[in-house]
């Protein structure tokens, strides 16, 4: 009989379990659920309400008077689809009335469904190719710098310095994937125009490990973690910086918990150091003469509570012309590209994404910035799908292009 072991949730996390009023609010804001109706299991109160069941067979009163029951294969199934179907954008958590905070539970049921053996088989390749390969794309880990053969001019910190005040981590989606290139070819035009003493990682960089993380396999990622910190100390860097949200998050959330120390630097996403280094006067913006809209990174926005960098490095470009969509901030509609879902339910990502891109045609932009490359690749894609007359950017992507001087 499989063992439903509750030692992955936090005591706070069992309380939220019962704390749930299962008011049904947290549906109507589930980006995946509004694509896929037909399976219940995907909404917060379901995914919750089934594993209240669950631990009832197995820890409720009966339980303890005769024994735990056998656990509801059917159920448990249903289970597993609705918990790995989920994007984890958060948006159930913000607009919950009892503050439950539901991608962390999301994320530990996912734990418990790997112990089990309950989870996606395309988890398992990601875990081997993530462990062996020390990327999420399975190529020679040593071809971290691919993207940088297209600079007309490689800068002294990707070429291979060993020691620098800061270290660009780039993330894997923009090392291997050639539609994300033009995101770390832009932030190194950046900070080599504004004089700021960087390096890259290159063949010393490996997977930040957030894909096992929220995959429910973060066991996996510790020799991960501990050897991207030695490498960023080893540099003697004070600043690590991310153009990745879900890198960013990993590195400084994650991180001090997994290593269990503080890091001994600063971790900054892209948008925050790019609005800063405008701040210092170190950066010339020219003007861009297309109207623009953002879309908030769910790891970035709500994850990370990242939102007014972007938008003050996006107002800075003189007379830009910037609307922002129906759903923002907080609320923000989740581009389908994040929890994994796309290695799981390639379609039902396509479909969240096309709900996002419908939003930004409401404002009449031409140019949708995100700060995410997940995010562009996402939202590019969808754009295509459509035929729509939108070009999808990263906010990094802009800057270089609008820099003068």
């Amino acid at each position: 009989m499989a063992a439903l072991d509750l030692r992955r949730f936090s005591f706070k996390q069992l309380m939220e379990i019962d704390g749930c009023t299962r008011c049904g609010e947290c549906i109507t804001w589930c980006p995946t659920f509004a694509e896929k109706q037909e399976l219940d299991a995907i909404t917060p109160l379901r995914k919750i309400e089934a594993l209240q069941k669950l631990i009832r067979q197995q820890y409720g009163l009966r339980a303890r008077l005769f024994g735990p029951r056998p656990l509801d294969e059917t159920l448990l199934s249903s289970h597993a689809s609705g918990t790995y179907d989920c994007t984890l954008c958060g948006r159930c958590g913000w607009v919950c009335p009892v503050h439950i905070d539901t991608r962390s539970l999301w994320i530990a049921m996912r734990q418990q469904l790997v112990d089990m053996e309950r989870h996606p088989e395309p988890m398992n390749t990601l875990r081997q190719t993530v462990t062996s390969a020390y990327n999420i794309s399975g190529d020679a880990n040593s071809e971290r710098l691919i993207w940088s053969q297209n600079l007309p001019t490689i800068p002294e910190g990707v070429k291979g310095k060993a020691q620098a005040e800061v270290v660009y981590f780039v993330g894997c989606v923009s090392s291997f994937y050639p539609q994300s290139y033009s995101i770390p070819q832009s932030f190194v035009e950046i900070l080599d125009k504004a004089g700021v003493d960087f390096l890259t990682l290159g063949a010393a960089e490996q997977c930040c490990g957030f894909p096992l993380i929220i995959a429910g396999m973060g066991d996996s990622a510790r020799e991960l973690v501990q050897h991207n910190v030695e490498a960023v100390r080893r540099a003697g860097a004070r600043t690590l910086v991310a153009s990745c949200p879900s890198c960013y998050h990993t590195w400084h959330s994650n991180y001090p918990r997994l290593i269990g120390e503080a890091l001994g630097f600063q971790v900054l996403h892209s948008t925050e150091f790019v609005r800063d280094l405008i701040a210092e006067g170190r950066l010339r913006l020219g003007s861009f003469d297309q109207p623009v809209t953002y879309h908030d990174p769910c790891d970035l926005g709500r994850t990370s509570g990242i939102y007014d960098a972007p938008r003050e490095v996006i107002r800075a470009i003189p007379g830009i012309e910037f609307t922002e969509m129906k759903d923002t901030r907080q609320y923000s509609l989740c581009c389908g590209g994040g929890g994994d879902v796309e290695m799981a339910d390639k379609e039902l990502s396509a479909r969240v994404a096309r709900r996002r891109l419908e939003q930004a045609q409401a404002t009449g932009a031409r140019v949708i910035l995100s700060a995410c490359q997940q995010c562009v690749r996402t939202l590019a894609g969808a754009a295509r799908s459509a035929k729509a007359r939108l070009r999808v950017m990263d906010v990094v992507e802009l800057v270089a292009r609008v820099i003068e001087g």
